[in-house]
């Protein structure tokens, strides 16, 4: 048997994507998305375009900070107001690495996946990183991995 053989095929986005996802339409409250993702242990939410199902952005922690520190209220401003619109995204089929150079040439922590059927889950930076350490990283007792 060859060496070749041995090693396995490289992992894809798909692999390690999370899924199902958390979304949000663009005229929710931006605290409605807080909310949500608070209790899903997310760090993003894709925004779908009600029309087709499509992403049509994603908002973070990163949009949700920034509204606050320039005095925004959540709780009246609308999520297509500081979403991140048209968001880069990739195929279940993309490679690990392939997602991880998107990420640092893009400067993106959050990567929506799509399949044939549309959006099918999101990669994260910390999926990325693990899954080209190859390792199983366990949080303290007590403590969620954030998503």
């Amino acid at each position: 048997m060859s060496e070749q053989a041995n090693v396995a095929a490289p992992a894809t986005a798909g692999d390690i994507m999370r899924s199902p996802l958390t979304t949000v339409e663009p005229n929710d409250h931006v605290a409605a998305a807080a909310y949500l993702m608070k209790h899903a242990g997310a760090t993003a939410v894709t925004v779908l375009d009600p029309r087709t199902g499509q992403p049509a952005g994603i908002l973070t922690e990163a949009d949700i900070a920034h509204a606050v520190a320039d005095g925004k209220d959540v709780n009246s401003t609308r999520i297509y107001e500081v979403m991140t619109t048209r968001p880069t995204v990739i195929k279940t089929t993309t490679s690990v690495r392939d997602a991880a150079r998107v990420m640092t040439s893009g400067h993106f922590r959050h990567l929506p996946v799509v399949g044939e059927a549309g959006l099918v889950g999101i990669v994260d930076i910390t999926d990325v990183c693990l899954a080209l350490l190859d390792i199983e990283v366990l949080p303290p007792a007590g403590m969620s991995r954030p998503r």
